[in-house]
């Protein structure tokens, strides 16, 4: 049997010359012109052939993906539904039909009365190849219902009203709205965020209904292009909060919910580098910031005097405050010590000691889930960790008495004894401690004789949790351990080891990760050659970089729309989100020494001729935040240059954007194909 022929990508002379450095990039005909419109029959031709490429590949393999896809379909309840919550007179939850991809939207009255049917989502994704519900806001009286539907994936929402005592839909639409969806007190409209031409959502404005949405209210804009704003409100829904920010400076203001066209009240102007958010009980506010230090405060102020903060709860070296929820009788913190998830919950009476749940694992993932009422003597949690399936808790607030809700079903069967997790700490190459968490079969070996699947992110302060997974669970029965580097550049141990991973420590999260797989190498986790490794997104990007600095550690590489041409991305400021990265990655346009930096590590600027390890490689046509040429080009360049002979794929979404394919089954299928190729390439195939 023939074996299909890579397509080679042609070179065109391309280059650019900034701060005295010349920069060849052959390759980068493959971004449109026309983007976000991408019509060039050359670039289409080349995505095309890497798509067939990629099947041909695949197909003597498929057998195991569907092996794989099935024992993953099998642990999923397929009629699955949440735990119905109360808001208002009502309670709500969602279920999904067996054999459906989307689910549905039921609601049924307190006082009694039959299930109904909010939104059918299978019927809304009828005839589209991706289709994804965003922003869903029921109105404060129960009688409409404003949602948002995205049927490409370019994150270009359009937004709907449906009267849900008719069932049918106000002639209300709005196009390209980016943003949350939330109704004013007397729900006679909302707020939103429309994106403008950049993809960036620079504005906030009011929509009545019934009126053209050409006289909607612009009641925000920000003019800084690297800031983007959002709407919310506060949790007794008094205040509509509109908040602008990046990734280190925020800025909000309040209007009352009664009177959403008053002048919006500014809490405090933004300082560079200085975040914070907001909650109101009464006549405080309760403001979450790092105003004095990275691992945050919460500080109180009067509604008329919102800028004069007073210490309510004082920053600590162990506790990372991740964030702030009130209720009408007490408030609750959330946070990290020491890299694990702690929830507690505090009267408004400064003088009674605050309640600090317990949690059962050494390691495990924790917090507040959906609790949309104002009054509650209850709280809605969930509950899980790498060895233990997710867990929904009602917690009463008086006795301290926990109530499982629901424990995730495992139809097909799950025994949590053949599996082990542990919290390991592996010292990187200047001496920091990095957290590593691990779940492995029971009777793994420890003689380095394993296989280990290695995952991390590394960036934008997002931790990664020790969390569980039903895909997982196919690789650990067949012998794999899963680890998880929770490596600097997250903020899994606080704000400033997030700081730690970003602009000119961006070394650290590269180093963070190659020393892991070093440390579990001479833990007797593995050998060299024996991890396989995943990143996406800017975890993509980390995969880039370590397969260029350590080629030989990995066996294989799953790199999911990966963020891999830092540099030209972070040149070009009329790409979405390029503006908003600069204080993440630093500005190449204006600073050579960030230019230099960048250039220094960017994984496509790096690919040199070397062995590389099998590559696995996706990304999205619709993608607006990791854009599509940057895999493409990624892999065209390693084609051309590197000197192996083993097998690179790349894997174009052409109906999808950044999360893949959507629908719960089909997102299981490209799970089950990452599984498959990681099987094969180690060896493990069966």
């Amino acid at each position: 049997m023939t074996s299909p022929t890579p397509p080679v990508a042609a070179r065109r002379p391309h280059s650019f010359t900034l701060h005295g450095q010349t920069v060849e990039d052959p390759y980068a005909w493959l971004k449109d012109p026309d983007y976000p419109d991408v019509g060039d029959p050359d670039i289409l031709a080349y995505l095309e052939a890497e798509n067939a490429y990629f099947a041909g590949v695949m197909a003597p393999h498929q057998p195991l993906v569907d092996r794989l896809y099935e024992e993953m379909k099998a642990r999923i309840k397929e009629d699955d539904a949440s735990v119905p919550q109360q808001d208002g007179d009502w309670l709500y939850w969602t279920a999904f039909e067996t054999g459906g991809q989307y689910r549905n939207w039921w609601r049924r009255p307190i006082a009694g009365g039959a299930d109904e049917l909010l939104l059918d989502e299978p019927a809304l994704a009828e005839g589209h190849e991706y289709f994804r519900l965003g922003a869903f806001a029921v109105s404060n009286n129960g009688r409409l219902l404003a949602y948002a539907v995205d049927d490409d994936g370019s994150e270009r929402f359009t937004v709907r009203v449906k009267d849900l005592g008719t069932g049918e839909l106000l002639p209300d639409v709005i196009e390209g709205m980016l943003s949350d969806i939330v109704w004013t007190a007397d729900d006679s409209g909302f707020l939103y965020g429309l994106a403008n031409e950049q993809w960036r959502t620079d504005n906030a404005r009011l929509h009545r209904l019934g009126t053209p949405v050409s006289e909607d209210v612009e009641l925000y804009r920000e003019a800084d292009e690297g800031y983007r704003v959002a709407v919310s409100e506060t949790s007794n829904r008094e205040w509509l909060v509109i908040a602008t920010g990046d990734h280190v400076t925020s800025e909000i203001r309040l209007l009352p919910a009664a009177d959403p066209l008053a002048e919006p009240q500014m809490v405090s102007p933004r300082l560079v580098g200085r975040e914070y958010d907001v909650d109101a009980h009464g006549d405080t506010l309760f403001i979450h910031t790092n105003d004095v230090d990275p691992q945050f405060r919460l500080c109180t102020a009067r509604l008329n005097a919102p800028g004069e903060w007073r210490e309510r709860i004082a920053p600590s070296p162990h506790f990372y405050m991740t964030g702030v929820d009130c209720f009408r009788d007490f408030f609750v913190v959330e946070g990290r010590e020491d890299g694990l998830d702690q929830v507690e919950l505090h009267r408004y009476d400064p003088a009674v000691a605050p309640v600090r749940l317990a949690w059962p694992e050494a390691s495990y993932a924790a917090g507040l889930g959906d609790n949309p009422e104002w009054a509650v003597d209850t709280l809605r949690l969930g509950y899980e960790s790498m060895v233990t399936p997710g867990t929904v808790y009602d917690y009463d607030v008086a006795s301290g008495k926990l109530t499982t809700r629901k424990v995730q079903e495992i139809p097909s069967g799950y025994d949590a004894a053949r599996y082990r997790t542990e919290r390991l700490h592996i010292a990187a190459r200047d001496g920091v401690e990095v957290p590593v968490s691990i779940v492995y079969p029971s009777g793994f070996p420890r003689d380095g004789s394993g296989w280990l699947y290695l995952y991390s992110y590394g960036a934008y302060g997002h931790a990664i949790e020790p969390g569980f997974s039903t895909g997982r669970l196919s690789l650990l029965d067949r012998g794999f351990a899963y680890a998880i580097a929770h490596i600097r550049g997250g903020d899994d141990l606080g704000q400033q080891w997030y700081l730690d991973g970003k602009l000119e420590k961006r070394a650290n999260t590269f180093n963070d990760f190659v020393d892991v797989a070093r440390g579990l190498i001479a833990g007797g986790w593995t050998h060299e050659g024996g991890i396989a490794i995943a990143g996406r997104s800017a975890g993509g990007e980390l995969m880039g970089a370590v397969v260029n600095s350590d080629p030989e550690l990995w066996g294989a590489v799953i790199a999911d729309v990966p963020f891999v041409d830092v540099l030209n991305t972070m040149l070009d400021a009329e790409l979405p989100l390029t503006p908003g990265e600069w204080p993440e990655w630093g500005n190449p346009i204006e600073d050579p020494a960030a230019f230099a930096l960048i250039r220094s590590y960017s994984p496509y600027d790096n690919v040199r001729a070397q062995a590389y390890p099998p590559l696995f490689i996706s990304g999205g046509l619709n993608d607006p935040r990791v854009t599509y040429w940057e895999p493409a080009k990624w892999a065209a360049k390693l084609r051309a240059t590197k000197t192996d002979g083993n097998v690179l794929l790349l894997k174009t979404n052409m109906g999808a954007g950044h999360g893949g394919k959507s629908g719960r089954f089909e997102s299981l299928r490209e799970a089950a194909e990452e599984h498959a190729f990681v099987l094969w390439q180690m060896g493990v195939e069966g």
